[in-house]
């Protein structure tokens, strides 16, 4: 995936913090009990059953089964933002057992939840991306802009005229919450009054009614309402245009330039985790993505299947830490 010009600075990072998963440090556990795995895995995810994150979990766990010979099991650990099972899989013995589906939560949350003691998701290992999607900036029919540009023009209209516009966001220090704090900074910061809902549905029922004018949320949760006509798409935050949309622009297309988002979804292991166990993990993860129903599934929800390597996971997890932090900070983003 292109990053933006962080890049440089990104990859010296993943370096310095040695988290490819090539250079994981051997822990004494590893293998101790001979060949692993000899039990079931258990992927832990920190959301309730049926969202995006528990989704990406599940696409997989048959696939891994046939290569690794063992089960596969879901674990949903929800609640705090997915901080609680980020913190199960922390504590976890690097042994393989225990392992997370971790979204760009884990790089946001570190940032946005200010009184609570969080653990660093930089020492996780990572083994590989399972899915990522494009956001999509959505508005409801009663707003006249049509494209990008025009929204843009209306939204610093509304600024001078009336009071700013409302947007809506999944919960205050969310990613369509900080997504959108980007988008103020680089359209010049007009005015937009942020309206947090308790998740993604609630919220897409007020952008409905018009009652908040504009969103962004992942292009999987959005999809459904851009498809019945009820929602409008302006751009795609991705580099390029979704499958599932090929009309929408992107960002660089509709001429904004430096902004790109992706939201992402990854399998991590605990710190430390034992490089072989990262590899044997990343292969049966991959064979299980190149499955054409899996794959076929995916593409029809608005996402883009994952694969790769644990070390282009660590590059896109230290890339979005440092891009949420210069965010959060610049705009004094809380989840508390």
């Amino acid at each position: 995936m292109r990053h933006t010009s962080n890049a440089a600075a990104t990859r010296r990072t993943v370096l310095q913090h040695g988290l490819a998963a090539a250079a994981a440090i051997a822990s004494p556990l590893s293998f101790a009990q001979g060949a692993w795995p000899s039990k079931p895995v258990t992927l832990v995810v920190g959301y309730p059953p049926g969202g995006q994150t528990d989704f990406a979990g599940r696409m997989v766990t048959a696939g891994m089964q046939a290569v690794l010979g063992q089960g596969v099991v879901i674990d949903n650990k929800a609640g705090a933002g997915g901080n609680i099972g980020t913190d199960n899989v922390m504590k976890a013995a690097p042994d393989g057992y225990r392992l997370l589906v971790g979204n760009g939560n884990i790089t946001l949350n570190p940032h946005t939840y200010r009184n609570t003691a969080m653990a660093d998701p930089l020492k996780l290992t990572p083994i590989g991306l399972l899915l990522q999607s494009s956001l999509i900036l959505a508005v409801p029919n009663s707003v006249p802009a049509k494209n990008l540009k025009e929204f843009v023009e209306w939204a610093k209209a509304q600024d001078k005229e009336k009071n700013g516009i409302d947007y809506a966001s999944a919960g205050p220090g969310s990613l369509t919450h900080a997504t959108m704090e980007l988008f103020r900074e680089r359209i010049g910061k007009p005015r937009m009054n942020h309206v947090p809902y308790k998740g993604s549905g609630p919220a897409m029922t007020d952008l409905i009614a018009g009652r908040v004018v504009a969103m962004f949320d992942a292009a999987s949760v959005i999809a459904p309402f851009i498809k019945s006509g009820q929602l409008r798409p302006l751009m795609v935050t991705g580099a390029k245009r979704v499958p599932a949309f090929p009309d929408v622009p992107t960002a660089m297309e509709s001429g904004l330039k430096d902004f790109e988002v992706i939201s992402f979804i990854g399998l991590y292991g605990p710190p430390g985790l034992n490089a072989d166990i990262v590899k044997k993990t990343n292969g049966a993860m991959n064979a299980a993505l190149k499955d054409a129903g899996i794959q076929k599934g995916i593409v029809e929800r608005g996402d883009e299947p994952g694969g790769g390597t644990p070390e282009q996971l660590a590059q896109m997890t230290h890339h979005y830490f440092k891009l949420w932090g210069d965010i959060v900070k610049a705009n004094d983003i809380r989840a508390e």
